[in-house]
């Protein structure tokens, strides 16, 4: 078989066979396909895209590709979460505690993040001796532990991926919805999980900023997870502003905290109880997603969750006093207030460029080199449909530089104050296969 051949076929608008497909992936691990190849294949998936038999054969060539972990010595009905990444969305941490809690097992795999998109690792690294690397054995005994771990990728994780992904980030091929579905499920089927809740996010702030190109993506990857085994489901929420009211590693970690004390924002609480209600049925914790809710927000009022929470960081090697004490994590040395300059309504907080502007004072990556500062971010005092007047503070910018000029303005120029605001819909829709 010849690479030339499996090019030919894709570009051609061809459906490719199970071997072409093999044949692919094999030649990209074991490096006797060269990058301008497969560069060439990715384009021409881009625009012929896959059928589901392709996708699902790509991803499951991936995922065979590497290793993968085998956690049935884990008793119960492991499941997951992922989320295609946004602004603010420190969802994973509160909600993996609250499922944990329940007796659900959650071994949580996740990344870090680059450019605007904020990772759940890097978030983690802020709390003093938190480890997120921990060795297979160590993970598994975690969760048959405490019912809990996040981590990042254990051992050698489809490192057909690594490869692939490389290439499409420079060959402008990094939003086909093939590609994508089969680089998220190529490494979340590695980790050996029962169930998998996915979180589709479309907006501003979203990779899929179009609701129909979420979709899509959602349906792949329920059809590709359910049919490799997974039992799985995706909600689309909404990223056209920052989800809940903190931007930033160590701000993160105290909303997601402040969320299992009972004092989180209202619209990042109603995410996680959405995500977790389908969590919980999956699990079979509950019969149907009214009593997960119920159940769910018990372990916030018990304090189970938060107990859950600071296990996990004991367990990972972080400082538990944070839980109590948020000053333990990086401080910033300046506050700074963005005030309203004309009295209106919030109409428009643009999520991507807010975290743009949140990445420029060190919260962020642009490259993947590039060091975080854990202390700087932005706190929201006012979102889309609030009431303001001249003078009132928009937000706060926690930074290390005293001269956020850059900053001000890329805020003021994408948060808007209009005469109304239309109304966010933070679930557009809820996808079971």
């Amino acid at each position: 078989m010849r690479m030339l051949d499996v090019i030919d076929a894709k570009r051609n608008g061809g459906v490719l066979t199970d071997e072409q497909i093999q044949f692919f992936v094999d030649g990209v691990v074991d490096g006797s396909i060269p990058d301008y190849q497969i560069s060439a294949l990715l384009m021409a998936i881009y625009f012929q895209k896959m059928t589901a038999p392709e996708q699902t054969k790509l991803t499951m060539a991936m995922l065979e590709s590497g290793d993968q972990l085998d956690l049935s010595k884990i008793d119960g009905i492991k499941v997951d979460k992922h989320s295609t990444g946004g602004v603010g969305d420190k969802t994973s941490l509160p909600l993996a505690a609250m499922v944990a809690a329940l007796g659900i097992p959650v071994p949580m795999i996740s990344g870090r993040g680059l450019g605007h998109t904020g990772g759940t690792l890097d978030k983690l690294e802020a709390i003093p001796g938190f480890r997120v690397e921990l060795t297979e054995e160590e993970f598994i005994n975690q969760v048959q532990s405490i019912g809990l771990a996040i981590v990042g990728a254990t051992g050698q994780i489809a490192p057909a991926d690594a490869r692939i992904y490389g290439l499409r980030d420079v060959t402008d091929t990094v939003d086909s919805i093939p590609l994508i579905a089969s680089s998220i499920l190529s490494k979340k089927l590695a980790s050996g999980t029962d169930a998998l809740v996915i979180d589709v996010k479309t907006g501003s702030g979203a990779f899929m900023k179009e609701e129909a190109d979420a979709q899509s993506l959602a349906h792949a990857l329920v059809e590709i997870a359910n049919g490799a085994g997974v039992k799985s489901m995706a909600i689309i929420s909404d990223m056209n502003q920052p989800l809940g009211d903190k931007i930033g590693n160590s701000l993160e970690i105290e909303e997601s905290i402040d969320v299992l004390k009972g004092k989180g924002p209202a619209d990042l609480v109603e995410l996680i109880l959405t995500l977790g209600s389908q969590m919980a049925v999956l699990g079979k914790k509950a019969a149907n997603l009214d009593e997960a809710r119920q159940k769910l927000q018990a372990t916030i009022d018990d304090g189970s969750a938060l107990e859950k929470f600071k296990q996990m960081i004991e367990m990972q090697g972080g400082d538990t006093r944070v839980i109590d004490d948020y000053s333990i994590m990086p401080q910033a040395k300046y506050k700074i207030d963005i005030k309203a300059e004309k009295d209106g309504v919030v109409s428009q907080i643009t999520a991507d460029e807010i975290g743009v502007a949140s990445m420029l004072l060190g919260g962020g990556r642009a490259a993947k080199e590039d060091k975080l500062d854990y202390s700087v971010g932005i706190v929201l005092s006012h979102k889309v449909g609030d009431q303001v007047k001249k003078g009132d503070t928009l937000l706060t910018v926690y930074s290390n530089q005293e001269d956020i000029t850059k900053v001000e303005q890329l805020i003021r120029d994408n948060y808007l104050i209009g005469d109304a605001a239309e109304p966010i819909k933070l679930i557009h829709e809820i996808i079971t296969d």
